[in-house]
């Protein structure tokens, strides 16, 4: 991956990280990291580093709750979305859609002659 990719991955993780819980309800933040990994087929790969203090700030935001389970032995903390989280993956989904579409227009021009 390269290091522009690292820079607009880090700008739209919260984006990614509500949008997948969205779709698939609860998650664990290794989970997490393997969805990406494999829906994009192995293009962009997120770190703990970046993936955890994304889940932690989500949730000081109140848009993810987090429960701690014991499975096999090890505890696991699954995130999913709070009603709050639902309204904002909307909007910010949405903010992203335009942005992209803005941005696919000016990296489509056509050099004046």
């Amino acid at each position: 991956m390269t290091n522009a990719t690292q820079h607009v991955l880090k700008g739209s993780l919260s984006v990614i990280i509500l949008k997948l819980l969205e779709d698939r309800g609860r998650m664990y933040g290794y989970e997490i990291t393997q969805q990406v990994k494999a829906i994009t087929a192995g293009e962009l790969v997120l770190t703990e580093g970046a993936l955890y203090p994304s889940l932690h700030k989500l949730e000081a935001e109140g848009l993810l709750t987090a429960e701690t389970e014991v499975v096999d032995g090890r505890a696991r903390k699954y995130y999913s979305l709070t009603k709050t989280g639902h309204q904002q993956t909307v909007s910010r989904v949405s903010e992203l859609r335009s942005f992209m579409e803005s941005l696919n227009t000016i990296l489509n021009l056509k050099p004046a002659i």
